[in-house]
C-alpha cells in the first residue's frame, strides 16, 4: 500500500499529456527523462535512508527539524502542506477536463464543472475520513486501474513501434544542454511525490524497513512507466501531429488499434488516476501538519486524529482547496490560478532541499547513532546528488514563481511566530 501510494501520487494527471509537451524539443527529452529519473532515485534513497533513523509521520518535516530545529521544520511542514493543498485544487479542475468526455452535461456551464471538481475532491477526503485502511486500499485499487491502459500503451505500444515517427532527435535550434534543461524544466512535475511514504511513515508497519523499501519501489516504478510510456507514444504518434495533440495517448490507442474509442479509455484512466492521486495527496496534506502540531508548530486542532486519520487536517485542506476551485471558476482569472499552481514547483522543493541538507548535516557532524558508518562515502554521494536535484527543480521553477513561492513561504512566519510566543506562554 505505501509503495502504491509513492506511485499514486507521483504518477497523477500528468503523464497523460507529457509526450505533446515535450515532443517539440525531440526524442533528446527523453534524456531529460533520464537526468530526472536518476535524481529521483537518490532522492528516493536518500529518504529513505532518513526513514531508517527517523520513522515517524512527516517525513521531510521531521528530518529537518531534528537536524537544524524547529524554525527549520516549520518552514519545511508549512511549504509542503501548501503545495498539497494548492496541487488539490489544480488535479480537481483538470480533472473535470477528462470527466467532460465522459459526460458532457458536465461542462454544459462553469457552475457545473464547479461542482464536478468539488465532487472530485470531496470523494477522496471521505475516503480519508473513513480511516488509513480505506486509504490504502482505494490507492490499491485505483493504482492497479490507472496503470492497466498505461502500461497498454507503454508495453504493447512497443510491438506497433515505428521509428519513422520519432522525429528529429534535436528539434529545436537550442543546444543539447539547453534543449535538455528545456524539456526537463517542463517535466519537473513529473516526479513530485517521492516523499509520499516517509510523511505516512508512522501509519507503515514496520516503518524503518518498509518506507525505505516502498520510496525506492514506488520511484522505480513511475519512472518506469513514465519513460516507456513516453517512448511508445513518441513512436505510434509522427512527431508532427505529436507536437499538437491535446490528448497523446488517445491517438497512441488509436494508431495501435483503429478507431475513436481510444478517447474515451484514456479519459476514463485520467480520472482513475487523479482521484488516487487526489485520494493520496489529501493524506499526506494532513500528516505533515499533524506532525508539527504534535510538536507545538502548528494549531493544536492539527493533532485531532480518527481511525489514524488527521480529520481537522482533511477538513481545513479541503476547504481551502475547494474555496481556491471556486474562486478559479468564478473570477476566470486562469492566470491567477495557473500562477498558483507554478508556484507548488517551488514550495515543493523546499521540504527536499531541508531534508537532503539534514542528511548531509548528520554525515557531516559524525552523529553515529543517525548514520550507517559503512555507508558513510556512498550515502554521502547520494545526498550531495540529490540536494543538486533539489536545487535544479527549484531553478526550473522560473523567476516568477521562486519570487512569488517566497512571498508565500514568508507568509508562514507570522504563524510561526504566533505559534512560538503560545508556547513561550504556556511554559513561562
Amino acid at each position: 500500500m505505501a509503495t502504491c501510494l509513492v506511485m499514486g501520487n507521483i504518477i497523477g494527471g500528468g503523464i497523460f499529456l507529457l509526450p505533446a509537451s515535450v515532443a517539440p524539443f525531440g526524442t533528446i527529452s527523453l534524456v531529460a527523462f533520464g537526468v530526472l529519473t536518476a535524481g529521483a532515485i537518490a532522492l528516493a534513497l536518500v529518504f529513505g535512508r532518513l526513514a531508517e533513523r527517523h520513522p515517524q509521520t512527516g517525513g521531510p518535516y521531521v528530518y529537518a527539524r531534528a537536524a537544524f530545529g524547529d524554525f527549520a521544520g516549520f518552514l519545511a511542514a508549512w511549504s509542503y502542506w501548501i503545495t498539497a493543498w494548492v496541487s488539490n485544487a489544480a488535479l480537481a479542475v483538470a480533472a473535470v477536463g477528462y470527466l467532460t468526455v465522459l459526460f458532457p452535461a458536465a461542462g454544459a456551464h462553469k457552475w457545473s464543472m464547479c461542482l464536478a471538481a468539488l465532487a472530485v475532491q470531496w470523494l477522496p477526503a471521505l475516503a480519508n475520513l473513513a480511516g488509513t485502511r480505506y486509504v490504502g486500499a482505494v490507492q490499491v485499487v485505483a493504482t492497479v486501474l490507472k496503470f492497466a491502459p498505461l502500461l497498454l500503451v507503454a508495453v504493447g505500444g512497443l510491438f506497433f513501434f515505428d521509428p519513422a515517427n520519432l522525429g528529429p532527435f534535436r528539434a529545436t535550434d537550442q543546444s543539447a544542454v539547453g534543449a535538455v534543461s528545456a524539456s526537463a524544466a517542463i517535466l519537473l512535475f513529473s516526479y513530485l511525490g517521492v516523499e509520499s511514504a516517509t510523511v505516512s511513515a508512522g501509519e507503515v508497519r514496520d516503518p524503518a524497513r518498509n518506507v525505505g523499501r516502498a520510496t525506492i519501489l514506488g520511484t522505480a516504478g513511475a519512472a518506469v512507466v513514465y519513460l516507456l510510456g513516453t517512448l511508445a507514444v513518441f513512436g505510434l504518434v509522427a512527431h508532427d501531429r505529436l507536437v499538437d495533440s491535446t490528448a497523446p495517448f488517445t491517438d497512441a490507442v488509436n494508431a495501435m488499434f483503429g478507431g475513436t474509442w481510444g478517447g474515451t479509455v484514456v479519459a476514463c484512466a485520467a480520472v482513475i488516476s487523479m482521484l488516487g492521486a487526489l485520494n493520496g495527496w489529501t493524506l499526506l496534506s494532513a500528516q505533515t501538519p499533524y506532525a508539527a502540531a504534535k510538536d507545538g508548530l502548528f494549531p493544536k486542532a492539527f493533532e485531532t486524529k480518527k481511525r489514524g486519520v488527521p480529520v481537522v487536517g482533511v477538513v481545513v485542506t479541503v476547504a481551502l482547496a475547494s474555496a481556491l476551485t471556486v474562486y478559479n471558476y468564478t473570477a476566470g482569472t486562469q492566470g491567477v490560478f495557473e500562477s498558483l499552481v507554478l508556484i507548488t514547483t517551488f514550495t515543493a522543493t523546499v521540504p527536499y532541499l531541508l531534508a537532503t541538507a539534514a542528511q548531509i548535516y548528520f554525515l557531516l557532524s559524525g552523529q553515529r547513532e543517525r548514520v550507517h558508518t559503512g555507508r558513510l562515502v556512498r550515502d554521502g554521494v547520494l545526498a550531495a546528488l540529490a540536494f543538486g536535484f533539489s536545487m535544479w527543480l527549484v531553478a526550473g521553477s522560473g523567476y516568477a514563481a521562486v519570487y512569488q513561492g517566497v512571498l508565500f513561504l514568508f507568509a508562514g512566519v507570522l504563524c510561526y511566530a504566533a505559534m512560538s510566543a503560545r508556547r513561550a506562554r504556556a511554559t513561562a
